[in-house]
């Protein structure tokens, strides 16, 4: 136990009792606000008609094309977003504050408004629509509006975390590699890739998630069509209109994909000792 901590505990052991229980009383009721909703799901959802629902042909194209976009979003993020992170994690430059503030942007941005600006700029009225109908590219209500809304919403979370990832690398491993004659590739391939990749995996991870739970950006700018457009998270809206547990089913896979890319994401981060 540190000095802090052991200081703290005097501090709270002198505090009236009152005092002492308040903060462990309302971060309980917060941690129970939290479950509360995960549990009914899994409660309501633990039953034959919801594992019924999976084998339904609707589920499983939603599942499928939630899946390939978000492999592709995932592959796009870690070959454009890596650069963009090394960048910004090495080099100072004129505008700096600029571009990352133009990164995180989508993070506040309502998804709705995303959707929107994707319309405005790629749709057939919008900036770039005329110019790609010229070439016979039409964007929106496709299955690649789907991976643009996804991409636009999700590569903030992974420029983040390998940013991060690359700042957290020494530089004087890297400077020693370089004077033992290895080259900028060399240096990068075995030495600062492998130290920021808990970074990297962390990132695709949190990525990945964001963009297969999408809805908002990805109803506005690729519509919801059955087998085409529709995801996940839009197949969840639609059967909730018709059959609850077809709705139910979709709702419980989400939640299991969510709760395994956050083990995965705190495992790559904190380690073994995270997951205690």
């Amino acid at each position: 136990m540190s000095k802090r901590e052991r200081d703290f505990d005097v501090i709270t052991a002198r505090a009236p009792l009152t005092t002492r229980l308040a903060p462990v009383g309302l971060a309980a009721l917060l941690v129970g606000y939290l479950a509360v909703p995960l549990l009914a799901l899994i409660w309501r959802g633990a039953n034959r008609g919801t594992v019924h629902a999976f084998s339904d042909p609707l589920v499983q194209a939603a599942l499928w094309l939630t899946l390939k976009t978000t492999a592709l979003v995932v592959l796009i993020a870690i070959v454009l977003g890596t650069p963009l992170a090394i960048i910004l994690a090495r080099r100072e430059f004129r505008g700096k504050a600029l571009v990352e503030g133009l990164v995180e942007l989508p993070i506040a941005l309502p998804p709705v408004i995303a959707g929107v600006g994707l319309l405005m700029a790629f749709g057939r009225r919008g900036i770039f629509g005329p110019t790609l109908e010229e070439f016979g590219i039409t964007l929106p209500f496709t299955t690649a509006a789907v991976v643009l809304a996804q991409l636009f919403v999700s590569i903030p979370f992974y420029v983040r975390a390998a940013t991060l990832g690359f700042r957290a690398v020494p530089r004087e491993l890297e400077e020693a590699a370089a004077v033992d004659g290895a080259g900028g590739w060399a240096t990068f391939r075995h030495v600062t890739a492998p130290l920021a990749l808990p970074g990297i995996l962390s990132g695709a991870l949190l990525c990945g998630t964001r963009a297969a739970s999408e809805f908002g950006a990805t109803l506005m700018f690729a519509g919801n069509l059955a087998g085409r457009t529709q995801t996940l998270t839009l197949a969840v809206m639609t059967a909730m209109e018709t059959d609850i547990w077809r709705a139910l089913a979709l709702a419980v896979l989400l939640m299991m994909i969510a709760v395994g890319v956050v083990i995965g994401a705190r495992a790559l981060v904190g380690g073994r000792d995270a997951l205690l």
